[in-house]
């Protein structure tokens, strides 16, 4: 259900105009605590909506406000007053719940990260997020680079000890270039799934989504660190990969793959080497937000393999259709994927 929710789709959401079906669908996915940092964007997008269409600026209510408006729900009837910085609001009741609900998300994350990551978030961070449809490089403050994957969020400490290991903590997928220091410090990857990965100067990706995670070397040397301490570390060689999966921690898949496969994407191509059908529906939905339905099952078990670009959604699905002899049909945000 998750996996169809659109940007589109909290939009209608967020203006009152979706049907019940996708309402609930919505309202299921702002619950899950994983995907409030990506909703914390689409919140932000739709603020830069709002004073498009309304042609002055916007700001979402404090913590006071909110608050407040939690305390009038109790007899709330007719559209709320709410001060702000620039000008004065008029939020429908339906309007505030959605504010309501997505702070109290949000707090929840911050409780969520803590319990969940192995290392918890320092006070004062930077953060660095892509939407569907971007890429983006970051340099960090010892000059590693990190290019983070559309639908990422990367976030490290604003200032940086030498004293202390560097760390930052990913949630979605990067690739990561890292400079070895003179002092041997340490960098840390952390996550809020079965490991986290520390090297001290290599390159090498992370992957996190849809309570999966991956890490695939390409040089260098790094340690697998598991959250279960009973689980010994392991060491990844170049070319190898290590993956986990939430429902079944203790599944650890360790094996040599075609490891510049994994890193195409930085290159706005993507790589299919024995790709199941279905892996690719959740690559477009990853990557653009796209809602993929895949119209037959034997289909979504077919795999192919070749090289496809990714910048532009409609060469694509041109390219889709050429290489692998499959019906690619395109209506708006939506996919669908069938056999000629």
């Amino acid at each position: 259900m998750a996996n169809l929710v659109t940007f589109d789709a909290f939009l209608r959401y967020a203006r009152q105009q979706s049907s019940p079906q996708e309402h609930r669908a919505v309202r299921m996915w702002l619950e899950d605590p994983a995907n409030t940092f990506l909703a914390q964007e689409w919140m932000n997008r739709y603020v830069q909506i709002l004073e498009q269409e309304e042609g002055a600026p916007v700001e979402m209510p404090g913590f006071e406000a909110i608050q407040q408006e939690l305390l009038a729900q109790l007899g709330l009837e007719e559209p709320v007053k709410i001060e702000t910085k620039t000008r004065r609001i008029w939020w429908p009741q339906w309007a505030v719940a959605a504010v309501l609900l997505f702070g109290l998300l949000l707090g929840g994350a911050w409780f969520w990260q803590a319990k969940h990551f192995a290392s918890p978030l320092p006070q004062t961070f930077a953060e660095v997020m892509t939407t569907y449809r971007q890429t983006r490089q970051v340099q960090l403050p010892d000059g590693s680079t990190v290019t983070l994957n559309a639908n990422s969020t990367l976030r490290h400490a604003a200032v940086w000890n030498s004293n202390t290991p560097r760390e930052v903590w990913l949630d979605g997928e990067a690739y990561f270039s890292v400079k070895h220091l003179p002092n041997h410090q340490r960098f840390r990857v952390h996550t809020s799934g079965n490991f986290n990965v520390e090297v001290l100067g290599t390159k090498f990706t992370v992957y996190r989504r849809h309570a999966q995670e991956r890490v695939v070397l390409l040089s260098g040397k790094v340690r697998v660190d598991f959250h279960d301490h009973n689980r010994p570390d392991v060491i990844l060689k170049p070319g190898e990969l290590l993956q986990t999966a939430d429902a079944h921690p203790k599944q650890v898949v360790h094996k040599a793959v075609k490891a510049p496969s994994y890193t195409a994407w930085t290159a706005n191509k993507l790589v299919l080497d024995d790709t199941p059908i279905s892996e690719l529906a959740t690559q477009l939905r990853d990557t653009y937000g796209l809602d993929v339905v895949v119209l037959d099952s034997a289909l979504s078990k077919q795999t192919i393999t070749g090289t496809v670009p990714v910048g532009d959604v409609d060469l694509l699905c041109q390219a889709l259709h050429a290489s692998f002899n499959i019906k690619v049909e395109r209506q708006h945000q939506r996919i669908l994927l069938s056999p000629l």
